[in-house]
């Protein structure tokens, strides 16, 4: 989204504290703010799609986060999904990527940090440029972002569709670690270990079926 249009945030969190000091360090910077204190609440929220984006913590009371982005998901909802949650376990992170976020950030976070994530998320949101692109029988449209392997159409979360898309420009070539992590989030990356968790999540979608 360019940076002159107010973003409308949705805040699922269940934590007063963590909330407050959220919402607060948004809206000060120019975030139009709704907030959920229950996950059922928050499911009632965003399938208004109101929102353009989501930040979802996972241990809410009266539904968990992952069933919320699931339902989301499966009521046809693309707006980008921030776990944000104290669950650190790569496990977590992968089920949380499969489920249908866009990006999965550990409590507790700097700040700052979970800005630039949502300017990143918020960015990658735009349609990309239309084109097809092709590896033996991996096919990508960059314009629809619609993903086939073996004649089946697979589903990917936006950070997934922008390394495949950078994956398959560079095919054959080796595409750096550096270059990876601006593609899906500028200059303020967060680290190897975001990059590595969302290009396993990748793999998983694309290979291990076949």
């Amino acid at each position: 989204m360019p940076p002159t249009q107010t973003a409308r945030l949705l805040l699922i969190e269940d934590q007063r504290d963590i909330a407050a000091n959220i919402w607060d360090y948004f809206e000060r910077r120019g975030y139009a703010m709704d907030h959920a204190r229950d996950g059922r609440r928050g499911l009632e929220l965003a399938l208004e799609g109101r929102f353009d984006l989501i930040i979802l913590d996972l241990g809410l009371p009266r539904l968990d986060g992952m069933e919320l982005c699931r339902r989301l998901r499966a009521a046809g909802h693309e707006m980008p999904v921030l776990m944000l949650t104290a669950r650190d376990a790569l496990e977590d992170k992968l089920r949380g990527l499969r489920d249908g976020a866009d990006d999965y950030v550990v409590k507790p976070v700097v700040l700052c940090e979970l800005k630039a994530r949502v300017r990143a998320l918020l960015r990658r949101g735009l349609p990309l440029p239309g084109g097809r692109l092709q590896a033996d029988d991996l096919e990508f449209d960059s314009g629809s972002f619609v993903v086939h392997r073996g004649g089946r159409q697979l589903a990917l979360t936006r950070m997934q569709t922008l390394l495949l898309e950078r994956l398959l420009q560079r095919a054959p070539n080796v595409v750096t670690h550096e270059e990876l992590g601006r593609v899906l989030w500028g200059d303020g990356q967060p680290g190897a270990g975001s990059l590595h968790t969302h290009m396993h999540a990748l793999r998983i979608t694309i290979d291990r079926p076949f």
